[in-house]
């Protein structure tokens, strides 16, 4: 060790100082809570938020990114939060944020629509949208499998949660006055509503979706019928005018009605979207079924205006049959128009029985002798008019002993019936008649030669009084040959005054030559 030089100022001696540990890990713990802090924050707000999903709209009406807010059953569940349009720009694409838990509300089936002020059929909805403004209704569907893109429905439904009742079908081939929220009517009692409405895919009829309140749901059964009630059923009979209507709702906005005819034994209820045919009235929809329809052909060569497919056929004012179709025809060697009119003759489908029926007689044997003989019998079919106001006919087979003998060619098919003009034609035929025979008259000449006469009878007179006259200076006044001069003369007066007025009434008159003198002449 070296000796210390006095001269120089005396400098400590160094040591090794050992390092403090603890201190540097109180440095750490900072951002490391800092950092679990974070994370923690994250984790809350992802599991505070819950599931995203992406909704998609016809139109971005009523819907504002941040405000416009999902409800269930009263309940806010979500919220929009951006709106876009789609990438072919045929529609709107948003993104809702749900709130949490509702996990379970998202699964195939599940609805969404745009709640607001809505007039649809009786229903008036949405009132409260007006001041609180638009938001998203939701009904929750029944399938476990997740979903989180949906398309929302462009109107809402009728029917949401568990309403007790049934959906049915019914098609039909026009809508009519039916529209969504139109009433359905059991004994003029609302029971229902048309819930939705599609076109078919061949475009020739639609599918009208109506739901059925419980407990009349199960009065609809495999029989039951359903008719449109929209408006006035307005029938005219021979008790008098009937009119039928279910309320005065279905007059204003239409309505839809079913009825169950009584069975034996009792049918059980139907099953849940049982299809149904829609019928335009009741009486339609009551119609018996056809049992053994057969179809004829009659050819009129008069007017067939007034008659329509559907329209009766009768005899002797009894229902047989109906009008299927009605067409025109042309002869090509006389240029001569006819109407041949297709019928279908059931008369056991409308209440006409047989009688004394042999055993196991041949219906088809039967039915052509039955015919045969009414033909020859003078049973003809003629357009009669139904209703004077309308102008509607129907076609009535009724016997006509004078009528030309004919026989039915049973080689055709359609078989041809015989027909006769109608009554109406053939009134105008003998107005046409008449009319001609008038026409023929030569009346001009008759009232030149009336007043030919007429003139060469006042010439005659004229000479008469002359000779009178100068016969007068010749006889006394009180001789017997001036008395009878004067009563002659009194005479040729008369026929001459006659023969005046029956030259005046024929002028006027010129037809009573051929029917005579009618009513007063004055």
């Amino acid at each position: 060790m070296p000796e210390r030089d006095p001269t120089r100022p005396a400098v400590p001696e160094s040591r090794t100082v050992p390092k403090h540990v603890g201190r540097n890990w109180a440095i750490w713990l900072v951002p490391i809570v800092a950092a679990l802090a974070g994370v923690w924050v994250a984790v809350t707000r992802i599991m505070s938020e819950g599931p995203t999903i992406t909704l998609r709209f016809d139109t971005a009406e009523g819907l504002e990114a941040g405000k416009t807010k999902i409800h269930y059953n009263g309940v806010e569940v979500g919220t929009i939060d951006t709106i876009r349009l789609s990438d072919d720009h045929q529609s709107v694409v948003t993104t809702a944020q749900m709130a949490p838990k509702t996990e379970d509300f998202l699964v195939e089936g599940t609805q969404f629509w745009v709640v607001k002020a809505r007039i649809s059929g009786a229903n008036v909805s949405g009132l409260g949208t007006l001041l609180s403004g638009s938001y998203i209704g939701m009904e929750i569907g029944t399938s476990k499998k997740a979903q989180r893109d949906f398309t929302a429905l462009k109107n809402p439904p009728i029917v949401t949660g568990d309403v007790p009742g049934r959906f049915f079908l019914l098609t039909t081939p026009s809508l009519g006055s039916l529209d969504q929220g139109t009433p359905i009517y059991f004994r003029q009692l609302k029971v229902g509503e048309v819930a939705s409405y599609e076109l078919a895919k061949d475009g020739h009829a639609l599918t009208i979706k109506v739901f059925v309140n419980a407990p009349y749901d199960q009065y609809v059964n495999p029989d039951t019928r359903f008719w449109n009630a929209s408006g006035i059923d307005v029938s005219l009979g021979a008790n008098g005018l009937d009119v039928r209507t279910q309320s005065l709702l279905s007059i204003l906005i239409g309505g839809i009605a079913f009825e169950t005819p009584p069975n034996e034994p009792a049918l059980p209820p139907a099953e849940a979207n049982t299809t149904y045919t829609l019928f335009d009235s009741r009486s339609e929809a009551f119609k018996l079924p056809p049992r053994d329809p057969q179809p004829y052909l009659l050819v009129f060569d008069e007017s067939v205006r007034g008659l329509t497919a559907g329209a009766p056929v009768e005899f002797r004012g009894i229902p047989i049959g109906e009008v299927v179709s009605i067409e025109a025809q042309l002869d090509a060697k006389t240029f001569k128009f006819s109407a041949p009119v297709t019928i279908d003759l059931d008369a056991q489908r409308l209440g006409v029985h047989l009688e004394n029926l042999p055993p196991g007689a041949d219906l088809k044997t039967l039915r052509k002798e039955l015919i045969d003989r009414l033909v020859a019998g003078g049973v003809r079919a003629q357009l009669r008019s139904g209703n004077i106001l309308t102008g509607a006919q129907y076609v009535s087979f009724d016997i006509f002993p004078d009528a030309d003998p004919v026989t039915v060619d049973w080689s055709k098919s359609p078989v041809r019936l015989p027909t006769i003009p109608g009554d109406l034609e053939t009134l105008e035929a003998r107005v046409n008649k008449i009319i001609k025979k008038i026409d023929e008259l030569p009346l001009k000449e008759i009232g030149q030669d009336v007043r030919k006469a007429i003139v060469e009878l006042d010439k005659t007179l004229a000479a008469t009084r002359t000779t009178l006259d100068n016969a007068d200076k010749l006889i006394r006044p009180d001789s017997l040959l001036g008395a009878e001069l004067g009563s002659t003369l009194d005479e040729v007066k008369r026929a001459a005054r006659g023969l005046r007025v029956l030259a005046d009434y024929l002028e006027r008159h010129p037809e009573a030559l051929i029917r005579g003198k009618t009513g007063d002449s004055k």
